[in-house]
């Protein structure tokens, strides 16, 4: 077992319960009677409704539709593994053998869950004040800008993420062509999930027009 006095370090946090904080770092595989699921699930509806007031307030004059995006772009699994990495979670965490010999402790899956328990954990000991200043001091440290521009720059994975949860599936990037001469080629590429295509895009390398054109797909998807 792993020592969590460090993590309690690295949140600036300390449990009066120890045994919340082991149920929150507890995976099911672990095989104990309690595991992190339900702190998993109350985490996830604090952080929410956190990072939904954090922004209410920090963009006074932004939109709904605005404000949504740039939540969906933090509140989410590599939203949250990101800031599970930044506090070194990975290492606490309870595992069976079996889930440590598959890499366990970098499954963006597991690491992100483990993250939204311990906040829910903290949520039900301390309140929401304290949880909030946790969170959005971690928050800030892996963010230093929060806006939709700098949170929305991959759009590749942000695509695959919501056509994952959307469509079960993961969009396919098709080239259509190049034109131009060498020193000044231009790729077109197009997006297609479920054999429709849904975005096409122009660039000046593959990389840029495959951005382009999931930015586009984003967009649609979205409306």
């Amino acid at each position: 077992m792993n020592d969590y006095g460090q993590l309690e370090k690295r949140l600036n946090y300390t449990f009066k319960k120890k045994q919340l904080i082991i149920e929150a770092l507890t995976h099911k595989s672990y095989k104990k009677p309690y595991n992190n699921e339900r702190l998993e699930f109350l985490g996830d509806a604090v952080l929410d409704l956190i990072v939904g007031e954090y922004l209410f307030s920090k963009f006074p004059n932004s939109n709904e539709g605005i404000l949504s995006k740039i939540r969906a772009s933090l509140v989410n699994e590599s939203g949250f593994t990101l800031l599970a990495k930044a506090i070194d979670l990975g290492q606490y965490i309870y595992l069976s053998s079996a889930e440590e010999n598959n890499n366990g402790r970098n499954k963006p899956s597991l690491l992100s869950n483990a993250f939204e328990a311990i906040i829910g954990a903290i949520y039900l000991e301390a309140g929401l004040d304290t949880a909030k200043e946790i969170s959005i001091k971690l928050l800030e440290a892996c963010h230093p800008k929060i806006d939709l521009d700098s949170l929305s720059k991959d759009y590749k994975t942000a695509l695959q993420e919501l056509t994952q949860a959307t469509h079960g599936v993961t969009p396919i990037y098709e080239m259509l062509g190049s034109s131009g001469p060498d020193h000044k080629k231009e790729f077109e590429i197009a997006v297609i999930l479920d054999n429709k295509t849904i975005a096409t895009a122009k660039g000046k390398s593959k990389k840029e027009a495959q951005q382009k054109a999931a930015k586009i797909a984003l967009e649609t998807l979205r409306s």
